[in-house]
């Protein structure tokens, strides 16, 4: 006779054993057919790994729809200098951006992405720490300083919401603080010499004044930062003729428009 298989249960609790025509046992797995124990054999892992798989795609979900934003974060040079450029790990030590002198120091304004970078200032010529600013050893033994971006240093508007929570409404009055006079305002000689405020480092860095790759279109500018935006920019009069400047933005798209006005 050929080979044949015989089911066998032991014990009342449905162990099955299969036997070849010789009486060896088979290495087979035991399969329960048409049992009610056949549910809680092949779903007894389901709730645990479908709980791991919608975690997983919860991940991917949330990275694709937030993904490392840019944040605009300032690199400043208080000592003397002629020419001072920053470079670092956020764009590899690949390009050095050069920082826009001031009336005391050099600024510069980069976008950089959320997380650790490390950086170091090429002051004429010579590669310098900053010695106000944190520093760390790389893997190759560089001491560089190093800056920390962090979404909550930006939450502009949550901070504006707690300020506005802190300040009492009813107190505030229509009319300015402090006492009342008949006597008119007299001019006062350090009124006079005062100077004008110092002008923001983010507006140092004017679009016009950027240089375009060679291989890029003329007629087409870098995308600007917001803060560039809605404010006018003149240039130094020459040749009898002033020039004037100014950036929108409509939807995705930014208009700069050039404004020749002789004097």
């Amino acid at each position: 006779m050929g080979n044949s298989s015989s089911d066998r249960s032991s014990g009342g609790q449905g162990e099955r054993s299969y036997r070849d025509g010789q009486g060896a046992k088979d290495a087979r797995p035991n399969i329960l057919m048409d049992s009610s124990e056949d549910a809680d054999l092949f779903n007894a892992k389901a709730p645990q790994e479908m709980q791991e798989f919608l975690a997983w795609q919860q991940d991917l979900d949330s990275n694709s729809k937030n993904p490392a934003q840019a944040r605009p974060t300032v690199f400043t040079w208080s000592g003397a200098a002629k020419e001072v450029y920053v470079s670092g790990s956020f764009n590899n030590w690949a390009t050095k951006i050069p920082l826009n002198k001031s009336q005391k120091n050099f600024v510069a304004i980069v976008d950089l992405p959320e997380g650790e970078h490390q950086y170091k200032f090429c002051i004429d010529g010579q590669w310098t720490l900053d010695p106000t600013g944190a520093v760390m050893t790389s893997k190759t033994g560089t001491v560089n300083n190093v800056i920390q971006v962090k979404r909550t240093d930006f939450e502009v508007f949550d901070a504006l919401r707690l300020d506005s929570q802190d300040s009492d409404v009813s107190d505030l009055s229509s009319s300015p603080p402090g006492p009342y006079q008949q006597e008119a305002y007299a001019a006062r000689s350090e009124d006079k010499v005062r100077h004008p405020p110092v002008l923001p480092p983010h507006l140092l860095q004017v679009l016009l004044n950027k240089d375009t790759g060679v291989s890029c279109d003329p007629t087409l500018l870098p995308e600007p930062n917001h803060v560039m935006l809605n404010h006018l920019y003149a240039l130094s009069i020459k040749d009898g003729v002033m020039v004037l400047s100014a950036t929108h933005r409509y939807k995705k798209k930014y208009v700069t428009t050039l404004l020749y006005k002789p004097i």
